[in-house]
């Protein structure tokens, strides 16, 4: 969009059309920030470039202006501003990251290394292994195990070292050298990640060790039917030889070290920072699949609904991890209220993916959070009968079944769902939590609620709905006192829920804290969505509360009345 204003901004012999903006530099650089500020980056790559027209050495707007390009993929920008930095003596961790992209990207290892005798500083780790894969690229092989060896020495950074050596020795055709590695045998066991397991799967097959490659899959994955697993299944049971997928250059090897980064970064750090090394990892990898997944899955962390779908669109569809990009496009489309272009979209797949369980899921997941339980019951039957044998990984289809099945009032068949999900998972808080809830609510086998619902929390104590389950089973039996404690904790774990606050209400009237039960319910009703309808947060019923109080409400119930501990009205 901006490509040619760039190209003039940075061309010495352009004179910059500053007259063509009336909306003057700080009012450019307000409305930049406010678009960064909602990791806006279109818009903000768009106020920036009008602002650099006007203040075009300004370090801050062009370091803004390079976080918005890069989160636009649009590498040649970005590069662009970045030389320019460099050129003027500003070197950050971005215009370092940059570089990488560039010359990593173009081969240029020898430059890449010179380069690296300089300023660059994108961190400790992540420089010793860019300046490792620069050395392979260079090809001076002894030199970069060096590097890889450094790296591993870090008790915190060995794993990494580890797995970039064992993925260099592969690239060079060291397979046994690889597969000492991963397997443990040389250096002892480094946790394992899924590229890291495909990537010892590949080395076994190419020592024509398909038997312990097939071992190891199933030791992972068990029968999955992921399309990755299962096509690497078929090529290894028909005697064939798996090639090499993650880094079969040194810019592949590059690209593998900033999705790895990523990786950690994205439960470690904001959405932002993880996504400037994710969209570096698709640079240096145009064929990356899984960086585009997760660049596209921190996108939509960020609200940047848009910029996620078209990068869920650059999956090809003949890729065995196409469907992940379609649900995650659906997903992307759902929260940005495209309700029905999701639907259809996950329709699509499970008609031309119908023997793949997860398509069929994620319909019934998209179904059941618009409340259309019968047809989200159906896609879970679906999935349900490709399962065959089921194994304990499959319980979340049948609680989620159970879910939209209680949701019909369907008791006794959602029931069974729980039960069996338990059986395949024992322990499972979420069932637990679910089942001890609804079997509460319905008023049945209140004391194996209570120790379901029990078991529930010491599996998640910081889970406020899960302590509201515990709270209010204790109300239902009447142990009014002990129920307060659970209910406030659950009101700070969740400190805007409507149930959550109607029943510390109602727990609080029980043993006789009117006012304090009395401001529980109005908090109850201000949080109270009034385009949404939900049963346990009925508003007439919270306002009939606060008119006649819960004894009252509870006698025109036909319910059993309290036995109130005092008043202190």
């Amino acid at each position: 969009m901006f490509r040619t204003l760039i190209a003039a901004l940075f061309a010495s012999t352009v004179i910059l059309p500053t007259a063509s903006y009336s909306e003057g530099l700080a009012g450019a650089y307000l409305a930049a920030r406010q678009a960064s500020f909602y990791s806006d980056y279109a818009q903000a790559a768009d106020w920036y470039s009008r602002a650099l027209i006007q203040d075009p050495q300004n370090p801050v707007l062009q370091e803004n202006a390079l976080t918005a390009w890069v989160g636009l993929a649009d590498f040649e920008q970005a590069i662009a501003i970045s030389q320019v930095m460099r050129g003027a003596g500003f070197d950050t961790q971005q215009t370092s990251i940059l570089t990488v992209a560039d010359l990593g990207a173009q081969q240029e290892f020898e430059t890449l290394l010179e380069t690296y005798q300089g300023a660059v500083n994108i961190g400790p780790l992540v420089d010793g292994l860019v300046t490792s894969w620069a050395l392979v690229g260079a090809g001076q092989m002894s030199a970069a195990l060096e590097g890889f060896d450094a790296v591993s020495e870090e008790e915190l950074t060995r794993a990494f070292g580890l797995y970039h050596k064992a993925l260099a020795l592969a690239q060079v055709g060291d397979y046994e050298g690889a597969d000492g590695i991963l397997s443990g045998r040389y250096s002892g066991a480094i946790p394992a990640t899924v590229n890291g397991i495909l990537t010892h799967v590949e080395v076994l097959s190419q020592l024509e060790r398909n038997a312990d490659a097939l071992e190891l899959l199933q030791s992972i994955f068990g029968h999955s039917t992921d399309p990755v697993i299962t096509q690497m299944t078929a090529t290894l049971e028909a005697g064939d030889t798996l090639p090499l997928s993650v880094a079969t250059s040194a810019s592949e090897g590059l690209a593998e070290v900033f999705f790895s980064v990523a990786g950690v970064l994205e439960s470690e750090a904001a959405p932002a920072y993880a996504l400037l090394f994710s969209r570096t990892a698709e640079h240096l990898n145009p064929r990356s699949v899984p960086a585009m997944l997760l660049s596209a899955s921190l996108l939509e962390k960020l609200e940047q609904y848009d910029l996620a779908n078209t990068t869920y669109d650059r999956v090809p569809r003949s890729h065995p991890s196409f469907h992940e990009a379609e649900i995650g496009r659906a997903e992307a489309l759902r929260q940005s209220g495209k309700d029905d272009a999701a639907i259809e979209a996950l329709r699509q797949l499970a008609e031309t993916r119908f023997d793949l369980p997860v398509a069929h899921s994620a319909l019934g997941d998209a179904l059941r959070s618009m409340e259309r339980f019968e047809e989200a019951s159906a896609a879970y039957d679906n999935a349900i009968a490709l399962f065959g044998d089921p194994e304990p990984g499959h319980w979340g289809a049948y609680y989620t079944r159970g879910i939209t099945l209680e949701r019909q009032d369907r008791w006794e068949e959602a029931e069974a769902d729980f039960r069996f999900a338990l059986e395949l998972s024992p322990g499972q808080p979420f069932v637990l939590n679910y089942l001890g809830y609804s079997l509460v609510e319905k008023r049945e086998n209140l004391d194996e609620a209570l120790a379901m619902i029990e078991q529930a929390v010491e599996a998640r104590p910081d889970d406020g709905y899960i302590t509201d389950s515990l709270g209010w089973v204790l109300y239902r039996l009447g142990r009014y006192d002990e129920a307060v404690g659970h209910m406030e904790r659950a009101a700070e774990l969740e400190p805007v829920d409507p149930v959550v606050s109607d029943h510390l209400g109602d727990v609080l009237w029980a043993v006789g804290r009117q006012r304090e039960a009395v401001f529980q319910w109005k908090r109850a009703l201000s949080f109270v969505n009034p385009d949404e309808v939900n049963p346990e947060a009925d508003p007439d019923r919270i306002r009939r509360k606060l008119d006649v109080g819960l004894d009252v409400v509870l006698e025109e119930e036909g319910a059993d009345p309290l036995a109130v501990a005092g008043s202190d009205d």
